[in-house]
């Protein structure tokens, strides 16, 4: 039974309110502020944006998820080299900090793009990725449909390929997540999709010039294996 102030207004339903708005404004704030990503900061915590359900967390959970798996290519490797060779164009580049930004901006681009969020989604995707996401969005609101999705956990990211034209350099992710994707149409029924927890793979290239002082590594394909 609820507890209940000497009113007879349930305490529970004050506690849990106070909850769900704190989550969202923070969540608010990391969509809000976020512009790319870059190498963080050593002694900055990374902002845990691994899981996501509708847009307001999981304060449920009390024990924290295992930490994704992440796969740094062999540096004697012809992959490992051709990172190294970033590394000669712009000293802060790192492999393994290159990853923890990809998983932040992984997580920001698939909630910003079930949202709707354009604002969000702009600095984080080339113009012709940018193009093709806001076309979906577009198709979307015309049909009256909104999309459901959610990140249950990112369980690994690995550097699958790289390549490195003068100063430009494109790089390769291959993120492994459990995800929830849901279509709903303009009546509230189900158009695709399904309600289920799968395991996504993703395969993301970003890129970036290193000579340029814009530390933003943009999203310039996506697809899924």
């Amino acid at each position: 039974m609820m507890g209940a102030t000497g009113g007879g207004f349930p305490i529970d339903l004050i506690l849990f309110g106070m909850i769900a708005a704190f989550l969202v404004l923070r969540l608010r704030s990391i969509l809000g502020k976020r512009q790319g990503f870059e190498r963080p900061p050593e002694a900055t915590p990374r902002p845990d944006l691994r899981v996501v359900e509708d847009g307001v967390g999981a304060a449920a959970h009390t024990t924290p998820p295992a930490a994704p798996s992440r796969a740094v290519p062999d540096p004697a490797s012809p992959l490992g080299r051709t990172l190294a060779a970033m590394r000669s164009v712009d000293s802060g580049f790192d492999p393994a900090r290159f990853l923890d930004g990809a998983e932040g901006a992984f997580s920001l681009i698939v909630t910003a793009f079930a949202a709707g969020d354009r604002a969000t989604l702009r600095p984080l995707l080339s113009d012709e990725t940018w193009a093709a996401f806001d076309g979906a969005i577009a198709a979307r609101e015309q049909a009256g449909e909104t999309q459901r999705t959610e990140i249950r956990g990112i369980h690994g990211a690995a550097i699958d390929a790289a390549e490195q034209r003068g100063s430009v350099a494109s790089i390769t992710v291959t993120f492994t997540s459990d995800q929830v994707n849901l279509t709903l149409g303009a009546d509230g029924r189900e158009v695709a999709g399904t309600d289920a927890v799968t395991e996504i793979h993703d395969i993301w290239t970003f890129e970036r010039d290193l000579g340029s002082p814009d530390p933003t590594w943009r999203l310039v394909a996506a697809r899924s294996a």
